[in-house]
């Protein structure tokens, strides 16, 4: 049985882990046994990426840990450093040189290579491994709401109109446009049409679709799988693109892909990326518009045509629906300015 999208990516990422591993001292080891159960791969990286950031601070600015290669450092120094080392790790943070290159970091990135650094010392704590824990005493910086960018209705109608028309593509981008246009605008209408992921989206094979019960079996980011469904404008546009698709002989290996490239292998991330800020330029300069934004946009619509914030929640795939009210905290409150509005007390 040939294995699935999500199966390639979890073998890739596993071999990716074990060279960024050789990389870190080897105590860690013992930290990404201790989460593999309950994290998925790519997270796992993603430890493993800001881990590696912070033994490099200890590597460039600490007297001690100067002297010493990062793989040769010992579990007891995480004992050894105090809170202000901590602190002094979150300024660092914000701008320094790695490769010849000036790296910065937003409250968001300090917070997650923050929070990365608690994850890990809170393993070791627990564990009984270290008696001090001095990540924990540091705060995370605040993080600030940034508003939700969307696209309007009429902005959407557009969008579409132009994957289907290309009146504004120049004659180069046309000549691709005539090959691509039916799957472009099936991929652009499943994704305002359910909110996937664009990494749910590129992992999708012909087999996920049912079109008795109009769903589509995703791999969600945990690892897990659910059923997400869609209405009738994605089905026309997928039926219209699977037309096309059979017609069309996939590279070895390729084969179970829904959506593929213009080279016949399984459409990338990064390719869905560049098509959709192709076409959104066309439609907005104001916005700048992104997969995600695009899932933004969905979830939006659904959240002002119902005011079900946990059906929202459940249909984005975000397993605590705080995380959901966080992005609409402020359409909760127009929704509460509204029934403000609404309740009459006497006739005037």
């Amino acid at each position: 049985m040939a294995e699935s999208y999500s199966e390639q990516i979890d073998q890739k990422n596993i071999l990716k882990l074990r060279e960024l591993l050789a990389t870190l001292p080897p105590f860690c080891k013992q930290f990404f046994r201790g989460i593999q159960d309950t994290t998925s791969s790519r997270t796992r990286i993603a430890y493993a990426y800001d881990l590696h950031v912070f033994f490099d601070f200890l590597h460039q600015t600490n007297g001690v840990y100067r002297k010493m290669d990062i793989v040769d450092f010992p579990l007891s120094l995480l004992d050894q450093l105090e809170r202000e080392d901590i602190v002094e790790y979150s300024e660092y943070l914000n701008l320094y040189i790695k490769d010849g290159k000036k790296i910065t970091n937003d409250e968001r990135g300090k917070t997650r290579k923050l929070a990365s650094l608690r994850t890990f010392y809170n393993f070791y704590y627990c564990n009984e491994l270290i008696k001090n824990n001095p990540a924990v005493l540091v705060p995370l910086p605040k993080l600030h709401q940034k508003e939700i960018v969307r696209l309007e209705a009429n902005e959407v109608v557009t969008l579409l109109d132009q994957v289907e028309e290309g009146t504004k593509l120049t004659q180069s981008q046309t000549r691709y446009h005539n090959k691509t246009k039916v799957r472009d605008l099936a991929l652009l209408t499943l994704l305002l049409g359910t909110g996937i992921r664009v990494s749910e989206c590129v992992g999708l094979d012909i087999t996920d679709v049912d079109f008795n019960t109009n769903g589509i079996k995703i791999h969600r980011k945990g690892g897990y799988e659910t059923i997400v469904y869609f209405g009738s404008e994605v089905e026309a546009a997928l039926l219209d693109y699977l037309k096309q698709r059979h017609h069309i002989v996939p590279l070895s290996g390729h084969e179970n892909a829904l959506f593929l490239s213009m080279q016949n292998r399984r459409i990338t991330v990064r390719a869905v990326e560049n098509l959709v800020k192709k076409y959104a330029s066309l439609v907005t300069n104001l916005k700048k518009i992104t997969p995600h934004k695009l899932r933004s946009t969905y979830g939006t619509t659904l959240y002002q045509e119902t005011g079900d914030i946990y059906l929202v929640a459940d249909v984005l795939g975000h397993k605590d629906v705080n995380t959901t009210k966080k992005h609409y905290a402020a359409m909760e409150d127009s929704n509460r300015r509204k029934a403000a509005r609404i309740v009459k007390l006497r006739d005037v």
